[in-house]
């Protein structure tokens, strides 16, 4: 039986260009934009038959580890492994790291490469296009699948076919790249013919790889290498050592590898591939209604047409619009025409610039034992809702600027506070004094639900002192 393949999903994707509702500590992978699983969740799932394919291997960074591994629990992916990058340095050094990774273990792995947030519409003809170039990669080339182009699209990369790749039906030599192309070029390309968009998906022998990689990058290839010896295993994550890793230059595995091999192979497909890329997209791959809307949430639309609706949080009425973008979450609204949604991305840049929460998370914030939220604040006091998960209990800590207190409104608490341990069950509360050791636990089949009243001189997340953390955190 032929050996099975193993996936190396990449998730270290912003999503900037999706904003509102994607934010840097809950980018675009992990939100559920195009069903009721999230596009992680659903890239997972893609590759989840036992039969065909190894245990996935998921390259992301610190930010995210927890809420990665939560989500794969919640799709039931088991054995998967998550290996952390100390730095962002782009696709090349990510996917050297996996190869190294696989190819300790087994010098012939075969590796399929995909992003964590691209949609693919066509299952079928996702698993016929990875049959087709399993078989080339066999050869020892490098094989990239080319998506069948739509129309002029300027974002994306383009492929050009050549030759076909002997006894193999549907794999064909590469005979170049072209970077986003200007508006003439990509309708010039697409009535010549042989053009497909670059997916950033890509499949092949994890040792061919590192070949190419020490041929065409040795820098890159000497750091990664160092990094991932040096790496150490932790809980569930196997984190690439900082110094080395850091100093790895960064660059595009297109850049790096596959516009340098002589061995680049691509397999064209129809997929109905989308790398979901701005808010124009959802709307396009959407189901709309009579007026061509995509309507998501509480929305009441009057006169509209051709708009994307969205809101995740109140009530979004929109009267008279046409060719529009409104997406509203707690916290913000975004107004744009169709066309301009690109420039997103210009707005999150100010957020940043300025400092502003909004750029970098939600209202609610996701930890490795569930989420808070703040409800309301002002000065010298925070008021919190805090979800804990069954079985998951937050680090044993003490605060210095601030003392506590907790309401219990669903679900069965475990405190601790200094030497006392006790329970606490819905409508109990309990007073934390400024300086207290203190931990909650949930230890009810439900999560559980609280009230947190903070009172102080400093309600910042950064007055916490961790004495014991399961989960690693300094």
């Amino acid at each position: 039986m032929a050996s099975k393949i193993h996936p190396v999903i990449l998730c270290g994707g912003a999503g900037t260009r999706l904003w509102p509702l994607s934010r840097a500590l809950y980018p675009k992978q992990l939100l559920a934009l195009t069903g009721p699983r999230s596009l992680l969740q659903e890239t997972a799932m893609r590759v989840a038959d036992p039969d065909r394919f190894a245990a996935p291997l998921f390259l992301s960074n610190e930010d995210h580890r927890f809420l990665i591994a939560e989500q794969l629990r919640e799709a039931g992916v088991a054995s998967a492994r998550l290996v952390l990058e100390p730095a962002a340095r782009n696709t090349a050094p990510a996917i050297a790291a996996g190869a190294l990774l696989l190819a300790q273990a087994d010098p012939e792995a075969v590796m399929l490469v995909m992003p964590s947030d691209h949609v693919i519409g066509d299952e079928a003809a996702f698993g016929r296009a990875v049959a087709t170039a399993a078989e080339a990669a066999a050869t020892g080339v490098l094989v990239t699948f080319g998506i069948e182009p739509t129309g002029p699209e300027t974002g994306y990369g383009y492929i050009e076919r050549g030759a076909p790749l002997a006894n193999i039906p549907g794999a064909f030599k590469v005979t170049r790249f072209v970077e986003k192309p200007d508006a003439e070029a990509a309708t010039a390309m697409l009535a010549a013919g042989g053009f497909s968009w670059n997916s950033g998906m890509f499949l092949f022998r994890a040792q061919r790889f590192l070949e190419e990689l020490a041929l065409h990058a040795p820098a890159m290839m000497v750091a990664v290498t160092d990094a991932v010896a040096k790496g150490t295993q932790e809980q569930d994550f196997f984190r690439l050592e900082a110094g080395t890793y850091d100093a790895c230059p960064r660059d595009s595995i297109d850049y790096a590898v596959m516009e340098k091999t002589a061995d680049a192979v691509v397999v064209p497909a129809d997929l109905r591939w989308s790398d979901v890329g701005a808010w124009s997209t959802l709307w396009e791959i959407g189901e709309t209604d009579t007026g061509g809307n995509v309507i998501l949430g509480d929305v009441i639309a009057e006169d509209a047409k051709n708009s994307y609706l969205r809101s995740e949080a109140r009530l979004l009425a929109a009267v008279g619009v046409e060719d529009i973008v409104v997406v509203a979450t707690e916290d913000a609204v975004l107004v744009a025409p169709r066309d301009r949604v690109q420039d997103v991305k210009l707005v999150t840049e100010q957020l940043a610039a300025a400092g502003r929460a909004e750029q970098e998370s939600h209202p609610v914030v996701h930890r490795p034992w569930g989420s808070y939220q703040s409800v309301d604040a002002g000065d010298g006091f925070q008021v919190k809702r805090i979800i804990v998960r069954p079985g998951a209990r937050l680090s044993l800590q003490k605060h210095a600027k601030r003392a506590e207190h907790w309401i219990v409104v669903r679900g069965t608490a475990r405190v601790t506070r200094d030497e006392e341990v006790f329970d606490l069950e819905v409508g109990e509360s309990v007073d934390i004094p400024l300086g207290a050791v203190h931990r909650l636990e949930c230890i009810s089949e439900a999560p559980l639900h609280l009230i947190e009243v903070q009172l102080g001189s400093y309600l910042g997340e950064d007055d916490i002192v961790r004495l014991d953390d399961e989960y690693g955190r300094a």
